[in-house]
């Protein structure tokens, strides 16, 4: 890990704030979910929502015709079905992380990933109206 130099402090300074309790950020995945993920998933929220877009898009999802409830469905399915779209899902956020938060993820990868995926999945459907217009766009 050391044969490489992350702009540690430049990657924390990128990131929003969000209440949560100061804990240490590698002390238990809990704590890292919201010392960590929480944070770089609200900064990476626009391109969360434009890649999952383009996946809406690819499959032919009829996601802009659908009502609510079905978008919320339709994104819930596609994102714990579509390996690609988990991948970059997972890839968007990680690439966002310091050396030392690389490292722990590195450690406890099976279980922040599920913590990861669901929250991911979760911040979609909340937005889907928001991932159905981005997929009318061209």
């Amino acid at each position: 890990m050391s044969d490489f130099l992350r702009p540690d402090a430049a990657l924390q300074a990128l990131r929003p704030a969000v209440a949560a309790e100061k804990a240490a950020a590698t002390a238990t995945p809990g704590d890292f979910l919201h010392a960590t993920l929480r944070p770089v998933l609200k900064l990476q929220n626009p391109l969360l929502l434009a890649v999952t877009a383009d996946f809406v898009r690819d499959h032919h999802l009829p996601l802009a015709s659908a009502d609510p409830a079905d978008q919320r469905r339709l994104l819930g399915e596609l994102l714990a079905r579509n390996t690609k779209l988990r991948y970059s899902v997972v890839g968007l956020i990680t690439g966002q992380f310091t050396s030392e938060e690389l490292a722990y993820y590195r450690r406890h990868r099976p279980e922040l990933n599920r913590r990861l995926l669901a929250l991911a999945t979760q911040r979609v459907q909340d937005q889907a109206a928001a991932v159905a217009a981005l997929s009318l766009a061209p």
